[in-house]
């Protein structure tokens, strides 16, 4: 029995970008191509502005071969990106580790108290 199905929606890494579609990778094993057509109802100029290679979307499977281990994908009508956290800049302080410095002999003795 196929781990996919028809109609699944599935989480893929982008993998590679060609002018006719976008390769995923779903797993170890099974892998898919998101035909250029299957991508929006408007016309798609350039695939780039829709993915990058390394991002990780949502897919809804077309039809599956088992045998060759290989999707076929499409992106239409889903909301396909998945949120990504913005990571925040770290700044550093004037201080530095200056205060980890002062506070880590007192850390390190109330640990061993604990311990013991």
């Amino acid at each position: 029995m196929s781990k996919y199905k028809e109609g699944d929606i599935v989480t893929s890494c982008v993998t590679g970008i060609e002018k006719y579609g976008i390769f995923v990778g779903l797993d170890e094993y099974y892998s898919g191509l998101i035909h250029i057509s299957e991508i929006s109802e408007d016309f798609v100029r350039n695939i780039n502005d829709y993915v990058a290679v390394g991002e990780t979307i949502k897919a809804r499977i077309l039809e599956v071969d088992d045998k060759e281990c290989h999707v076929k994908l499409s992106i239409k009508g889903l909301d396909y990106r998945i949120a990504r956290k913005r990571r925040s800049k770290i700044c550093e302080t004037e201080l530095g580790f200056s205060t980890l410095e002062k506070k880590l002999d007192g850390w390190i003795c109330e640990k061993l108290k604990e311990i013991n």
